[in-house]
């Protein structure tokens, strides 16, 4: 179906694609997946034809129809159903036709092929993926321009989903949709009929949706059969020979130098040095495979725990001028606790965030909260609200107005801005370093309580992970909004459902409540009104706290074995340098054997390093599934 052959493409004097090949076969749903930056969506415009490809070819047959979603959101007073009918083009000419025609036998064919193309059952099929994405039948009818940008790409992304092209390109499609809006969206594509790529940080999504991964790496593009996870474990094992292969033959390349060096111009020696020098010559290099880990996140922990609760609800309501959005709160937050919020968008699961973060007054009820809590609050909105000029250094001085400069650009660089990105005005980073800006900010001061809102929109999946990991670290209390699932799943220990005006308790897992959300149920669970922390739940915080210790073990001996790593290369490196002394096995040659048993008990001690290392990471991934 699609054929990627040689492909180089250069933008601005920095190559993104070097040789690039990959052959899909018709059928195939792939995601394609790399850093932020390596090139992706410059892939899709170029298999597009909306950039002109520097060399190589993109071949796919010529009938072949692509669909993808375009920049921007549609706007207009056409009916959301209405626009989505007439994304198929083909349909709306031949009803438009069979409306105006005369010719008996031309209506008899524009009826066969209105049949052929399932045309009858149209309006039904584009109803129920804007149902999928969120919009029930009242909403269908509105016109486009009466909703918000972020709704109007939800109907882009359900038209182009509705002509069902011989090649689907997805980009990112649920940076707008909610939960509940992916977990649809991933059952449709794992159904999807024809050829798929979609271009996606959602590890849940990858997992469910694809058959295959094409990974765009240093300009190349390898495929990978099977799921992300699959694909994480083949790679893994890959750069793992890899590095062993290249540790082997740096080896075999020094020791062949060093005979060289020592024996080239010695009469009775020249023809094997000779002979080196030759095998040297026409030996291939191993390349390094770079590591693409994400610099971690670091979110320090509250220096005191307060007492539990740190926030109670009685019978309390919230909403915007006097108006309630949300009723008869009766929520308790301990110190330790790790909540999800479900519901769809809309339901009030921000404007709950607002509440407990203090950036909202409840309008009836009672609200307490702890004396010196303090709340470390996260929004995608808060993007846009950096201060377009000041720099990272800049930002975290305003924090420590009394700091030396530099205590101020090493806490900048703890943030993960060190000296090329310190001085950058906000307005010139990435989206993904902007979140790890304010995800900092945010931090900055050890909060008692986090609440994160939609904080991996711009985070690839290894920062995406790195934000996991850190979460596990924080001691604090953390409340989670989130469409990817894998960051719930992985980060909480309860669930709320937030629907129907109120809030309460979901008693399931994400699997439970995938079912529930595909199912079509949007009923209020009949549970009791007040959420309070039972014995059971308060079982449930402590396993999962103990589960999260029990887990630090493995990341400290991970951190040990990288450390140990560090140094016994670093001592290699050293040790080399000086049997590289063309003299030392002339002048001392004891000293030259000692050196080199003592290397070779350091390479050794680097083996088990890496075995231990490698050891504790697969523990790590087993535990935490």
């Amino acid at each position: 179906m699609l054929q990627i052959t040689d492909l180089t493409y250069r933008i601005a004097g920095r190559t993104l694609l070097n040789g690039a090949t990959v052959t899909l076969p018709t059928g195939a749903r792939a995601g394609l997946v790399g850093r932020n930056g390596t090139g992706k969506t410059t892939l899709f415009r170029l298999i597009k034809g909306e950039a002109v490809v520097e060399s190589g070819s993109v071949g796919f047959p010529a009938k072949a129809r692509i669909g993808t979603v375009e920049q921007e959101a549609p706007a207009g007073p056409t009916s959301l159903i209405d626009f989505v009918l007439s994304a198929d083009t083909e349909r709306a000419r031949l009803m438009a036709e069979a409306d105006s025609t005369q010719d008996g036998a031309r209506i008899g064919e524009i009826h066969a092929r209105l049949s052929e193309i399932d045309a009858y059952s149209a309006e039904s099929r584009a109803a129920r993926i804007l149902s999928g994405l969120g919009f029930d039948q009242a909403a269908q009818q509105r016109p486009l321009e009466s909703f918000s940008g972020g709704w109007r790409m939800r109907v882009a992304l359900a038209a182009v989903l509705f002509t069902e092209p011989d090649l689907l390109l997805l980009d990112e499609p649920t940076n707008y949709l909610d939960l509940e809006g992916t977990l649809w969206l991933e059952s449709y594509l794992a159904r999807y009929p024809h050829t798929m790529i979609v271009i996606s940080h959602d590890r849940d999504l990858l997992n469910t949706a694809v058959d295959t991964i094409v990974h765009l790496d240093q300009g190349k593009l390898t495929v990978y059969r099977g799921t992300y996870d699959q694909f994480e474990r083949q790679r893994r094992e890959k750069q793992a020979l890899a590095e062993k292969s290249r540790k082997k033959q740096d080896e075999q390349r020094k020791h062949m130098q060093a005979f060289v060096d020592r024996f080239r111009y010695k009469a009775s020696k020249a023809r094997q040095a000779q002979s080196r020098l030759k095998a040297l010559a026409k030996m291939e290099p191993i390349e390094a495979l770079v590591d693409g880990t994400f610099r971690p996140f670091h979110f320090p922990s509250p220096e005191k725990p307060l007492a539990s609760p740190i926030i109670q609800l009685d019978s309390a309501a919230v909403g915007y001028g006097g108006k309630p959005v949300l009723r008869n709160l009766n929520l308790r937050l301990d110190h330790d606790d790790r909540i999800g919020l479900l519901g769809s968008n809309g339901n009030g699961k921000s404007t709950l965030a607002k509440l407990l973060s203090g950036r909202l007054q409840s309008c009836d009820g009672r609200m307490h909260a702890a004396d010196r809590l303090t709340v470390g609050f996260f929004a995608q909105h808060q993007l846009d609200e950096l201060s377009a000029d000041l720099s990272p250094t800049e930002q975290v001085r305003r924090l420590m107005p009394d700091a030396k400069e530099a205590e101020v650009r090493s806490k900048a660089a703890q943030l993960g801005f060190g000296i090329e990105k310190a001085d950058i005005p906000a307005s010139k980073l990435s989206g993904g370093e902007k979140a790890r800006l304010l995800l900092g900010l945010a931090t900055f001061f050890g909060p008692h309580l986090l609440i994160l809102d939609e904080p991996t929109n711009h985070l690839d999946v290894d920062a995406r992970e790195a934000l996991v990991q850190a979460l596990a670290e924080y001691e604090g209390a953390v409340i989670v909004i989130s469409h990817d699932r894998h960051l719930i799943e992985t980060t909480v220990d309860r669930l709320w459902l937030v629907a129907g005006g109120t809030v309460v308790p979901f008693d399931g897992d994400m699997e439970d409540y995938r079912k529930r959300v595909l199912s079509g149920d949007d009923s209020i669970p009949e549970t009791a009104e007040t959420i309070t922390i039972t014995a059971n739940r308060g079982d449930q915080r402590r396993a999962a706290a103990q589960k999260r210790a029990e887990l630090q073990p493995l990341r400290n001996r991970q951190k040990d074995a990288e450390k140990r790593m560090a140094t016994l290369q670093s001592k290699i490196a050293d040790l080399d340098g000086r049997l590289a002394d063309p003299d030392l096995f002339t002048r001392d040659p004891a000293k030259g054997a000692d050196l080199s048993r003592e290397r070779a008990r350091t390479v050794e001690a680097l083996a088990a390093a890496e075995e231990d290392w490698l050891e504790a990471g697969a523990a790590l991934e087993g535990a935490t599934g």
